[in-house]
């Protein structure tokens, strides 16, 4: 045991798993979506409920994945030997890892290829003037007529719609995008080359495991939030910003008696922190034994939700200005997604002057907050291989370069010129629900079927402080009703996926739902698959499969004091 746990890694320091925590949770996600939610869901009334979401829901599950990891020394897949029976919901975890991270890293790729067009004296979306763009391009900073079609664009087919430089920039020149879905067409060569290099420096980064993702985050983990300050300044010193920023945080409290604010809040939560993808449970693993987890699990959280709420001012305040060059009101430029991204915010800094700098700023942070999530991701696929298979961590150089080439390949197929439809498809369906299931399933193998008071044990065994009635409460009662909460709503609330206003056709969304399927059976199979291969009565086998099996510490040592310690404690209740 001691030696597989050495030969596994650990991290050099706390710091590195801290920052690596942070760059895992802290990605895209808080730049364009959280402030969008908030400014649609009530403004500054939507942090009521998010807040208590992040402290009924978030936080919990945040500690208790940390513990896990720690505790047990292993990854996503083999942590389930707390109760083998679920330990399909670890498989699902490497599916889900396997569909998302093969598409997210193209939409990673798109910052490269927009800071490599950024280096020039002036933005080549500033203007109509170019060979991509069409007759129903507009210019929105002169104002005027060209605002009032703008503002009228939604009652027009989507093939008739005014767009604007930055819109058709990245349709028509980044992406040179079809007509649809089951139109691929061929490769778009400028992004498979981006994408190349975002795979190689992934590799780079993630090729001695620990080792290296310690060191690289040091960077990749804290120079965004520079950046991000260098953008709020500018943003927030220019004409027009206080009235975005008011249209940010003006509180809407009629709101608060939505159900869907609510679910929005509590959905937020639940994927901007990232339980239930194996990555928080994986970084944990690498911890020092003893490790105080509880001090953790509060403070990276909290930073995470509060970045996201810097960023809605670095966003609106930009957007107002926007406003202010254009005459276009607020609620018109505000958008969610890589809509935000890449065309309205470009747009709004094509306006600043030094447009250049401001949008290489812009792009280098959007691409070092999509490769943190990667390296997490990726080291958990490949970390809960070598967990299940120990004998190839010998060869893991060579697992991980095979691992990136082959999510490289199943990339390739979202750099076609109908790429960003698979994506859009892909990132609506493949991880939405299972996740949540996941984490459902895990909450009830720690909090009913291995027992909170044998976890709440193991806990303070390992960080040697007291494990307070919250977080019981937490893990048996309300984590498990939040998340029953969010599947359902999330289902009930689910729409068909389109893109720029056009719908997919039915074999498409079938496509969808069965990248959702495919890792979500995996837990319902691998049960199956148990209970068929293990002998004696029903009963009897689904009880002892639902037994934790060769559950503790990794380290030998530990694993020794651990046992007489749960020896003393029997005794002490009996």
């Amino acid at each position: 045991m001691a030696k597989d746990r050495s030969s596994r890694g650990h991290w050099a320091s706390k710091t590195e798993f801290i920052l690596s925590c942070m760059g895992y949770a802290i990605g895209l996600g808080n730049v364009w979506r959280f402030p969008y939610l908030c400014y649609r869901n009530g403004g500054g009334a939507f942090l009521v409920p998010y807040l208590l979401m992040l402290a009924l829901c978030g936080v919990p599950l945040f500690f208790l994945e940390v513990c896990l990891g720690q505790f047990s020394g292993t990854g996503c897949v083999t942590v389930f030997k707390i109760a083998p029976l679920l330990k399909g919901s670890g498989i699902a975890i490497i599916v889900i890892n396997f569909i998302c991270t093969a598409y997210y890293n193209v939409i990673i790729s798109y910052p490269i290829l927009f800071l490599w067009k950024s280096l020039r004296t002036s933005l080549p979306w500033e203007t109509c003037q170019n060979a991509w763009n069409t007759d129903r391009c507009v210019e929105l900073r002169d104002g005027g007529r060209h605002v009032e079609a703008f503002v009228n664009n939604s009652i027009l087919p989507p093939s008739e719609r005014y767009r604007t430089p930055a819109d058709e920039f990245f349709h028509n020149e980044i992406l040179q995008i079809s007509q649809g879905i089951d139109d691929p067409g061929g490769i778009v060569w400028p992004l498979f080359v981006c994408n190349v290099i975002a795979w190689v420096v992934i590799f780079c980064c993630i090729a001695k495991g620990v080792e290296s993702v310690g060191k690289v985050v040091y960077f990749t983990a804290t120079f965004p939030f520079v950046i991000l300050a260098v953008l709020l300044v500018r943003g927030v010193t220019l004409p027009g910003a206080v009235d975005g920023i008011k249209f940010y945080i003006m509180p809407q409290w009629s709101q608060l008696l939505n159900l869907k604010v609510w679910a929005d809040a509590a959905i937020q939560i639940f994927f901007s922190l990232g339980p239930g993808w194996g990555g928080i449970v994986n970084m944990a693993s690498y911890n020092q034994f003893k490790n105080n987890t509880k001090l953790d699990s509060i403070l990276i959280p909290i930073v995470n939700c509060a970045t996201s709420v810097l960023a809605g001012f670095v966003v609106f305040s930009v957007l107002g200005y926007f406003s202010y060059q254009t005459g276009l009101p607020v609620a018109t430029a505000a958008t969610g997604g890589p809509g935000l991204a890449f065309i309205t915010y470009p747009e709004a800094i094509s306006m600043l002057p030094l447009s250049p700098l401001w949008a290489a700023l812009f792009f280098s942070m959007l691409f070092l907050l999509g490769v943190d999530s990667m390296f997490v991701q990726i080291e958990a696929i490949i970390s809960s291989v070598l967990d299940v298979f120990p004998s190839l961590r010998q060869t893991k150089l060579s697992i991980t370069a095979g691992t990136c080439f082959l999510l490289f390949l199943l990339s390739v197929s979202c750099v076609t010129r109908g790429g960003m439809y698979l994506i859009q498809l892909l990132d609506w369906y493949s991880a939405s629900i299972s996740v949540i299931l996941v984490c459902i399933v895990e909450v009830i193998a720690v909090g009913w079927i291995y027992g909170c008071h044998h976890f709440v044990r193991d806990i303070q065994f390992m960080i040697d402080r007291k494990v307070e009635r919250f977080w019981v409460l937490s893990w048996k009662y309300v984590t498990p009703v939040v998340l029953i909460f969010i599947f359902f709503t999330t289902i009930a609330y689910n729409t068909e996926v389109s893109y720029n206003g056009l719908a997919y056709p039915r074999w498409a969304i079938g496509v969808g739902w069965a990248s959702c399927f495919a890792s979500m059976l995996c837990i319902p199979g691998f049960m199956l698959y148990r209970l068929s291969r293990s002998k004696g009565p029903l009963m009897k086998r689904l009880k002892d499969q639902l037994q934790a099996q060769d559950w503790g510490p990794a380290d030998a040592e530990q694993r020794e004091l651990w046992t007489a310690f749960v020896l003393q404690v029997k005794k002490q209740d009996n």
